[in-house]
């Protein structure tokens, strides 16, 4: 079976449950595992280098307004490799090559691959999709095991914080201008015992203004901009720490296990779960990083600490 993954999270579920070596083809983003850099790339981007993150947003918000991709497919790439299967996406014209360029191309070059949509809006959809490329690989059982393993570690951390205090818990998908998450990220917030501030589990992330950021009186702000490492996060969130001076402000590594919906997801609510309770979670220090020690104001986290408590 020969493979091509347009999604870097299904290219790590590939991996995951050992159909690798049948991967021909990825995207310039697939960098998890080490491995899947050997593949030949069929994605590249359309977005310029080296711009700030305002800039990015309005680079994107123009493109998508004059219905341009921000991905370039190789047609000469997949004519070549020849999948078997193709796996795409529907749900965010940010993440990746949409389902219908990929149809396109496949029908222009004669190809009949057959195209595996991914589209997970939850938690749960990430689990499934993990059992339908299983399946579509022949690989049933170790989706499973994998499935296992990764309920295993959730319910692991849900029971380790269920005693704990609640913090309200602001996590912010981009940083200039703030975008409140959606998704899976809400639901990896609560298992990691906080309050989602903003944002709707399920729902698509959307843009907020820093007055809404503020009358959300976090206890914790997480940043997590999309497309972003932890060293970049790190960069990307300076000004975020400086609205906050009286209360933690973390980064975390997106890319890894934030905003793509695959496996390490699990490792993002470890990761999330170190941050918020701590000594009852080992921290992952690999995935997050707290941006200042927080001194000022404990009283007043203390207070909304055991205000957040009483909510349900």
């Amino acid at each position: 079976m020969r493979i091509v993954s347009l999604l870097p999270s299904s290219t790590e579920i590939l991996f995951g449950i050992g159909a690798g070596a049948d991967v021909v083809g990825v995207t310039f983003e697939c960098d998890y595992p080490a491995e899947a850099r050997d593949r030949r790339i069929v994605s590249t981007s359309s977005m310029p280098e080296g711009m700030g993150p305002r800039e990015i947003d309005g680079f994107v918000a123009a493109a998508l307004s004059r219905g341009e991709d921000l991905y370039r497919l190789s047609a000469d790439a997949l004519r070549e490799l020849n999948p078997d299967v193709l796996v795409t996406q529907d749900l965010c014209a940010v993440c990746a090559v949409d389902v219908s360029v990929v149809e396109d191309a496949l029908k222009y070059l004669g190809c009949r691959a057959d195209v595996v949509t991914m589209d997970p809006h939850n938690l749960s959809e990430v689990f499934d999709s993990v059992l339908v490329l299983g399946s579509q690989t022949n690989r049933v059982e170790a989706a499973r095991e994998l499935v296992a393993s990764m309920n295993s570690r959730v319910e692991a951390v849900r029971l380790a914080v269920a005693a704990s205090a609640h913090p309200r818990v602001l996590v912010l998908e981009w940083t200039d201008p703030p975008f409140a998450p959606g998704h899976w990220i809400p639901e990896m917030v609560e298992i990691a015992g906080g309050v989602p501030m903003l944002g709707t589990a399920g729902e698509k992330s959307y843009r907020v203004t820093w007055e809404q950021v503020e009358a959300a009186e976090p206890d914790v702000v997480v940043c997590a901009p999309c497309g972003f490492d932890l060293e970049g996060s790190v960069s990307l969130s300076e000004r975020v720490r400086d609205r906050f001076p009286g209360i933690p402000v973390w980064a975390v590594d997106a890319n890894a296990s934030f905003a793509r919906p695959g496996p390490r997801l699990v490792d993002g609510i470890e990761a999330l779960a170190g941050i918020l309770n701590p000594g009852l979670v080992p921290a992952r220090d690999d995935l997050a990083q707290e941006l200042r020690k927080s001194y000022r104001s404990r009283g007043r986290n203390r207070e909304k600490l055991q205000r957040s408590e009483k909510i349900p």
